[in-house]
């Protein structure tokens, strides 16, 4: 069974990947691997990938808040996750920070390998 994360999470661990890889990647890239991680994460353990509420991809999102966090963006490639901001109890400042990445299982790992692996896939077989 695997466990729910944030979108916000997980979107930060495809920032990261593909920047890594030198991919490009922006808002709708974004979505469109959020989409996959959903339906492949339903079909291996019968529940959503998310904490947050999905909604239909022709929408033109399929988590709100994601899409909300890059909109800024637009169709620009997209260097560094979102910030969020965290208040450490006892402190009085609040510190900016960027998303941290799901420790995921190796399972989980895995289905979130395959649809960076068919991404990455699409955008070669567009540019040939």
């Amino acid at each position: 069974m695997g466990n729910t994360y944030s979108a916000q999470n997980i979107a930060s661990y495809f920032i990261y990947e593909l920047n890594e890889g030198h991919v490009f990647v922006n808002g709708k890239a974004i979505q469109h691997l959020l989409a996959s991680v959903e339906k492949q994460w339903q079909q291996a353990f019968g529940h959503t990938a998310f904490l947050e509420q999905t909604h239909a991809q022709e929408e033109g999102y399929i988590v709100k808040e994601v899409f909300e966090a890059y909109q800024v963006y637009g169709v620009s490639h997209i260097p560094l996750p979102a910030t969020e901001y965290f208040l450490k109890y006892g402190a009085f400042q609040l510190v900016e920070r960027t998303y941290a990445v799901p420790n995921f299982t190796e399972e989980e790992k895995e289905l979130v390998q395959q649809a960076l692996a068919q991404y990455r896939y699409q955008l070669l077989s567009k540019a040939g």
